[in-house]
């Protein structure tokens, strides 16, 4: 963007602020008050959570994780839904304050729900995993700050580390054994961390003597830690980890706040699911002699059409990079994206544009082939980056050859849009010009996550790839994913789903290969209702596009329609109607 441009919109947001009434402005300058001393509330409560954010004030500090701690923080959360309605009254709000308003009651209601419900603390030791790992590395990673106040805070934060590992080790009780094992593997990559990554982060560092003398007795911690979750704690987890049909329901309508019901969520699911199959065997049909000349189409009936998929999809995955092409891949593709949107006019890119793209650090490898991690909304300067993953150097020729297959040069193009160009780090980087605190710090993950799998389908119906069939299919078994996610999510927790069951639905339906699915169904058990978010925020992304397309006709204009459901942040999506009618009102 150039600098005339953002001119030209912060004088439109201006004068848009200056038509608010008096009363309205104040009522909104009240509720950011509110929202301000709130959030250094919860700072001072939770500093991990602070340094998340891109608030770097109490970056030398770790959250008290005891009993009575806690039993305080629930205390000033009720308190605080209890007196927002008093310091703001709704009725003196503009339009866009009462959204905040609304966004701040539903988080603090979430809240209270969660901690009533639910009983992390004691059930789930990956509620203390982040406390021991992310707590140092992000300062090393992402901070703005200075290396050596970076390190002079991680040393800080390392003496705490046993106060955290003795509160898990008094309030962990039953847990259910899934969440145990992943724990046990979580703490293993901890303990590496301290014994060699974190050096090398720091390798700069004057202090880095100092660093090295810290880590040995966060290591004997960690390493009790480790002993006390596989000798006493795995033995006795034998807790249920279904949250069964009324807490789901509860769960997904509060963390949504989507205006949805979770049996609308599975209906929705399933009926696209017959959708995308059908379309994937239409296409794979089209491909079928290009790969296989001399061989009749198996039969069409259901088990001839999914392997006529199947055979098709091989064949697709051989076109793949190699552990020492993959960057260098993913950055061609990056610059081929970017020039598409610019070309066909999807959005206006952010400019600067201060996405990295990185080879993912060997202690991160393993779980993911990408990620976005993009600068945190209390500290945009911070660097923000594309991460891509060459597999583990420890992995055999087969497993690499697998992986390859799965993450081919169609997938990659499919990740990039949804992780980067015009996914996740295009909306981050709209959102942190949002002047709302309140939708910068609370951003609805149904939104997010909605918005990247839309632009998956939307870059390639626009000619993005130009038509290669085998693109589609690739971004059809992409998005079947999320499909079968959410189907996953809701039968798993509400309708007594087998592992089998669930192996089933995503290899032989789904088209996952059996270690994804694998590690799939572990998720599943473990974060009830996250799985569902990419299908609820993308299906309300898509048919929000749908309805104003046809309300404007002739006169509808996609790039111009992007950035008016990017320009509210992330917002929960049943607040979008309005906010897009409303920016579509005014100039672009």
């Amino acid at each position: 963007m150039n600098q005339q441009h953002l001119a030209a919109l912060i004088s439109l947001g201006l004068a848009f602020f200056m038509s608010v009434p008096a009363q309205a402005q104040d009522g909104d300058a009240r509720l950011d008050t509110f929202f301000r001393q709130y959030l250094e509330q919860e700072f001072r409560h939770h500093p991990l959570s602070a340094t998340q954010l891109g608030e770097h004030r109490y970056d030398d500090r770790l959250d008290d994780l005891s009993a009575p701690a806690r039993a305080a923080w629930l205390a000033d959360t009720r308190k605080t839904l209890e007196t927002l309605p008093v310091s703001v009254p709704v009725s003196q709000l503009s339009p866009a304050g009462r959204v905040d308003y609304e966004i701040l009651r539903a988080e603090l209601t979430r809240q209270l729900w969660s901690a009533e419900n639910t009983r992390p603390w004691a059930e789930d030791p990956r509620s203390y995993g982040a406390y021991l790992n992310d707590s140092t590395f992000l300062l090393l990673a992402q901070s703005t700050r200075p290396l050596e106040t970076n390190v002079a805070n991680c040393l800080a934060r390392m003496k705490l580390i046993p106060q955290v590992v003795q509160a898990a080790k008094a309030s962990l009780a039953r847990p259910p054994r899934v969440f145990t094992e992943t724990a046990i593997r979580q703490n293993r990559g901890a303990i590496s961390f301290y014994e060699k990554d974190l050096f090398e982060l720091a390798a700069r560092s004057r202090q880095l003597p100092a660093l090295r003398a810290a880590a040995l007795p966060v290591v004997a911690s960690l390493r009790e830690f480790q002993r006390f979750l596989e000798q006493e704690l795995l033995p006795r987890s034998d807790g249920e980890w279904r949250i069964g049909r009324e807490k789901f329901a509860r769960k997904l309508e509060l963390e949504f706040d989507a205006g949805v019901t979770a049996d609308q969520v599975l209906a929705d699911a399933e009926a696209e699911f017959i959708r995308v199959e059908r379309d994937m065997y239409i296409i794979a049909r089209q491909l079928w002699h290009r790969h296989f000349p001399r061989t009749p189409l198996p039969p069409d009936d259901a088990p001839g059409r999914r392997d006529t998929v199947r055979q098709v999809l091989h064949q697709v995955a051989q076109e793949h990079s190699t552990p020492q092409s993959l960057v260098r891949d993913v950055k061609a593709t990056v610059g081929q994206v970017k020039k598409f949107i610019a070309a066909a006019d999807l959005l206006r890119l952010p400019a600067p544009d201060r996405c990295q793209i990185i080879e993912m650090p060997e202690f991160q490898r393993g779980n993911s082939t990408a990620y976005m991690n993009s600068p945190p909304p209390l500290d945009p300067q911070a660097s923000g980056y594309y991460a891509v993953s060459p597999p583990p150097r420890d992995w055999d020729a087969q497993k690499v050859k697998s992986y390859f297959e799965e993450y081919n040069r169609h997938m990659l193009q499919i990740l990039t849009i949804h992780e980067a160009y015009p996914g996740h780090y295009v909306q981050f980087e709209y959102a942190n010009r949002n002047r709302s605190l309140i939708r910068k710090v609370l951003g609805s993950g149904v939104y997010i996550e909605g918005w990247a799998v839309y632009t998956e389908q939307t870059l390639l119906d626009q000619g993005y790839g130009q038509g290669d069939p085998a693109l589609r299919l690739t971004q059809l078994k992409f998005y079947l994913r999320a499909v079968a996610n959410a189907i996953l999510d809701h039968k798993m927790h509400c309708a007594g789903m087998t592992d089998e069951q669930a192996m089933d639905l995503l290899v032989n339906q789904a088209f996952q290969s059996e270690g994804e699915a694998r590690l799939k169904v572990i998720r599943s058990k473990q974060s009830s209702v996250q799985l569902s978010t990419y299908f609820t925020g993308r299906m309300a992304h898509y048919r929000l596009r749908q309805s104003v397309a046809r309300e404007l006709g002739a006169r509808f204009d996609l790039g111009r329609y992007h950035e008016a459901v990017l320009e509210p942040g992330p917002v929960p999506v049943k607040f979008l109607p309005e906010l897009v009618r409303e920016r579509l009102t005014r100039p672009r």
